[in-house]
């Protein structure tokens, strides 16, 4: 039964795509994206004769997760090509222009026959899936060819079917790879309950890339101006249901410079904010000098992919997700410049979170009043305030070699170079 669950899902998944498109901006990415995309394929890799690496990523997160092992490899073993795979619009768009990649493509949707030509195309030495995405038949067919096949990063939780009486499906998918790499002990317990044994902890690579990130961190002098020198909130990835607690405590401390950076940059949503905060304006339109003359103290960041360099400059920063959306973003992208964080109730999924919090680093509050109660707390007290920034750097700094792991695995078991 399950099997069959899962061949309605792929089949009815371009279907749903397909239905949305007209109205759905990432729907329509989707579908174009896969149009013709064995010929693209095809044309991307045909005359390219090096060995080749196949990394598959869900969307942008994984990729940063799977993005320093690639780059390891590709310092170690320039002589291989790197093939990149997404199934989301937004890992893909933002991604098919990476220069550590040399190829980057959308992952046809799963079936055997689809599978099958993928793998005859980019002939992989070896195959990396990055976290928690599952496909049946590529898996499969990695098996059926003999290619060494790891999860990075993995996260496993005793609700996931792999773990339920009826995932004997599931459970063949987890039996298809070499060795799996996964983030925390319980995973790990729980694979050997149904036997997969051929595992190890690794930690979560991200921890490795957002040191990276900050070591390499240049200063970015429009945001060096807007901030000049005064207490500075950063709330990055925010959902309206984010902004809706963040809106009261912004609008009252003029005296204050706020940076928000949506989780969703679309027209739509860039109004929503603009409505919520009064003295924003959008980091597109944003000239030095300007917010002093007309009392400006919120910048709207309008664009993807600079959030990340952007929490250096909070005196705390906030995560949103936590409150809307599937739960909160990645923490550790602002624990890393040693900074206290704070986010909303929903966090049980993201261990990095819960570890945040018991190393004291960060907070997470149930609404408005509890974050400017935490805030108050943190700018009042200086110790406080130091020991709480010193924690959470302190988090990230521990948790840090899980490329190295892989690394050493691959080099000990795999041998590339031959």
């Amino acid at each position: 039964m399950s099997k069959l669950l899962y061949i309605l899902f792929t089949k009815l998944y371009p279907a749903a795509a397909a239905m949305l498109a007209p109205f759905n901006r990432k729907a329509r990415l989707w579908l174009v994206g896969r149009k013709h995309i064995f010929r693209t394929i095809a044309e991307g890799v045909l005359n390219d004769s090096r060995k080749k690496i196949w990394m598959h990523c869900s969307s942008l997160g994984e990729f940063e997760q799977g993005l320093t092992v690639i780059e390891q490899i590709k310092k170690q073993y320039p002589e291989y090509c790197i093939v990149v795979t997404f199934f989301s619009p937004s890992g893909y768009e933002h991604e098919k222009n990476n220069q550590v990649a040399d190829h980057v493509f959308y992952l046809p949707i799963d079936s055997k026959s689809n599978a099958s030509a993928f793998f005859e195309l980019i002939q992989p030495g070896l195959v990396l899936f990055i976290k928690y995405e599952f496909w049946h038949y590529y898996l499969a067919e990695a098996k059926k060819r003999g290619i060494p096949l790891l999860l990075v990063s993995g996260i496993f939780r005793s609700s996931q079917p792999f773990f339920k009486w009826y995932g004997n499906f599931h459970r063949k998918m987890l039996g298809c790879f070499t060795h799996l790499f996964v983030q925390y002990d319980e995973a790990m317990k729980l694979l050997r309950t149904i036997n997969i044994q051929n595992v190890s902890v690794s930690g979560d690579t991200r921890f490795d890339r957002v040191l990276e990130l900050a070591s390499n961190a240049q200063p970015i002098d429009l945001i060096d101006g807007f901030c000049d020198n005064k207490t500075t909130i950063v709330a990055g990835s925010t959902w309206l249901e984010d902004d809706e607690e963040l809106n009261h405590f912004v609008n009252t401390n003029p005296d204050k410079r706020f940076i928000i950076a949506p989780h969703d940059i679309g027209e739509e949503r860039l109004k929503e904010c603009e409505s919520l905060y009064k003295n924003a304006i959008r980091y597109s339109q944003y000239k030095a000098g300007q917010f002093d003359s007309n009392g400006k103290n919120v910048l709207l960041i309008d664009n993807i992919g600079m959030l990340k360099f952007l929490y250096r400059y909070g005196t705390i920063c906030y995560v949103g997700g936590g409150f809307g959306g599937d739960g909160v973003h990645n923490v550790l992208e602002a624990a890393v410049y040693q900074k206290p964080v704070i986010f909303g109730p929903v966090y049980d999924k993201f261990i990095e979170a819960s570890g945040l919090i018991q190393y004291e680093g960060a907070f997470s509050i149930e609404d408005a009043l509890e974050l400017e109660t935490v805030i108050s707390d943190l700018l009042e007290d200086e110790a406080y305030y130091l020991e709480t920034a010193k924690n959470a750097a302190t988090f990230i700094r521990e948790k840090t070699g899980a490329t190295a792991c892989v690394l050493t695995y691959i080099q000990a078991n795999l041998l590339l170079t031959n």
